[in-house]
C-alpha cells in the first residue's frame, strides 16, 4: 500500500468591497510568517467543512458573521510534499458582504487594497500563488 502524507487543510478569505478592493490581514511580528500580508482564515478543524472553518475563523479573527451561502470558492495553493511533513493545501473564497466592519481581533493589521497594490505588497509563498490565480480570473 502506498504511503500517502498526512496534509493540512487551511481556508482564506478573499473579501472584496464595492470599490474592487480586497481586505489583507499583515500578520503580528511574532508568529511565523510574521510582518507578511495575507488572505484572512485558518486551519480547518477536526469535524469541520471548509465553509463552516472559514465562518469560524473570520469570526475569531475579523469579528464579522460571514453568511456561508455568499462565499464561493476561487482558488487553491498548496506546498511541496517534501517542503513539510504535513504540507498545508490552502482553499480561497472570495465573498462580498457588504456593510460589513472587520476588526483586526488577533493582532496585526487590516487594509484595503486593488489587487495592483495586493501584487506588491510582501506576502508569504502560497499567497503569493493565490493571488497570482485569483486575480488572473477576474476581468480588469
Amino acid at each position: 500500500m502506498e504511503n500517502n502524507p498526512t496534509w493540512t487543510p487551511v481556508v482564506a478569505l478573499a473579501l472584496g468591497d464595492a470599490e474592487g478592493r480586497w481586505l489583507m490581514h499583515k500578520r503580528p511580528k511574532h508568529k511565523h510568517h510574521g510582518g507578511l500580508w495575507e488572505f484572512p482564515g485558518g486551519k480547518v478543524e477536526t469535524g469541520e467543512t471548509p465553509v463552516n472553518a472559514l465562518v469560524r475563523e473570520i469570526r475569531e479573527e475579523l469579528d464579522i458573521a460571514l453568511e456561508a451561502d455568499l462565499l464561493t470558492p476561487a482558488t487553491f495553493a498548496q506546498e511541496e510534499g517534501a517542503a513539510h511533513e504535513c504540507p498545508i493545501v490552502i482553499l480561497l473564497y472570495t465573498c462580498r458582504q457588504p456593510g460589513c466592519e472587520p476588526r483586526a481581533m488577533e493582532g496585526g493589521t487590516i487594509g484595503w487594497f486593488t489587487p495592483r497594490q495586493i501584487e506588491a505588497l510582501d506576502k508569504p509563498p502560497l499567497d503569493r500563488e493565490l493571488v497570482q490565480s485569483l486575480f488572473a480570473k477576474m476581468p480588469d
